[in-house]
């Protein structure tokens, strides 16, 4: 144990950061930029840091800043070390949220809308309170992955390396256009050849919606063609077929409101497998505290019934 400095003289992590920092962007300026710093202060930090570990770390130059071998082999460690640092604070942040009766949940759009709402109603009274964030499905992994969400709900046909899950419903997709639009009035179902060719309004990339339509085109031979028009919001997309030009696939739990009231048509297609399940989502390898269980366990409840 002769070789482990006194605590009082490990080194920061704050050092550490302003190595990678240096080697991500190749200069000090632009290092400082990324971390919020003046110059001179990433300059100074790395000056001590070399003397605290007693080796030169950069060379500086002008056409930049650079590693030496001795700071790309200590950068290697030390990329480890800010990874266990931020490890520590996300369980550190979950073990505050299980203390405070708090469950963070991120949920796809569809799923938060219109099924989220109607699990936490039916839960019982005393429940731990639910943070809920809305985002797509790429987006809702991602959270759960790295520990901002304790429970993720989506919507895509995959689900992330990392990641447990559970089906929690079942949806469908249905291609959907305004009263006027000419295919409100064909007889005929469309082919997927027609749906893949035509002016669509979609959901950007990473929504589970996107996800479902593209690989069913491709399933039944008609890829998704050219550069359709990508929204943000599954409303937005709405007020785009509303405009009467453009046709969407969306899910049939979003529209039902508006085909009930006649603002939107729903247009039958034939050979295109838009069906999905909806999953709810955690990280493998991470207990999960009392309360996010419970979330967990009504949901998976409410869909056997």
């Amino acid at each position: 144990m002769a070789d482990v400095p006194p605590a009082g003289r490990r080194i920061p992590l704050g050092a550490l950061e302003l190595l990678d920092a240096v080697d991500a962007h190749g200069s000090l300026s632009a290092a400082a930029r990324s971390l919020g710093l003046a110059q001179p202060s990433v300059s100074t930090g790395l000056r001590r840091l070399e003397r605290q570990t007693g080796l030169t770390l950069v060379t500086r130059a002008a056409s930049g800043t650079r590693l030496t071998p001795a700071g790309t082999a200590l950068l290697t460690r030390a990329r480890d070390v800010l990874a266990a640092s931020d490890a520590l604070e996300r369980e550190a942040a979950a073990l505050r949220t299980a203390q405070q009766g708090r469950v963070r949940v991120a949920a796809s759009l569809s799923v938060a809308e219109y099924l989220v709402p109607g699990w936490l109603a039916s839960r019982p009274a005393g429940a731990a309170v639910v943070d809920l964030v809305v985002a797509n499905s790429r987006d809702v992994m991602d959270a759960v992955l790295h520990g901002r969400a304790d429970l993720g709900f989506v919507e895509g046909p995959d689900v992330a390396d990392g990641l447990h899950a559970r089906d929690v419903g079942a949806d469908e997709l249905v291609v959907v256009v305004a009263p006027g639009h000419p295919w409100a009035r064909r007889r005929r179902t469309l082919t997927a050849a027609e749906l893949s060719a035509a002016p669509l309004a979609v959901r950007e990339a990473g929504s589970g919606t996107r996800a479902v339509l593209e690989r069913a085109l491709a399933a039944a031979g008609s890829p998704l063609a050219g550069s359709p028009a990508q929204l943000g919001s599954t409303s937005a997309v709405k007020n785009v077929v509303r405009g009467g030009t453009a046709a969407a696939v969306l899910s049939r739990l979003t529209v039902a409101d508006e085909v009930a009231r006649g603002d939107l048509r729903v247009v039958p297609v034939e050979d295109v497998d838009l069906r999905r399940t909806l999953r709810v989502v955690w990280a493998r390898g991470r207990r999960p505290a009392p309360a996010v269980r419970e979330l967990a366990e009504h949901v998976l409840r409410e869909h056997g019934r």
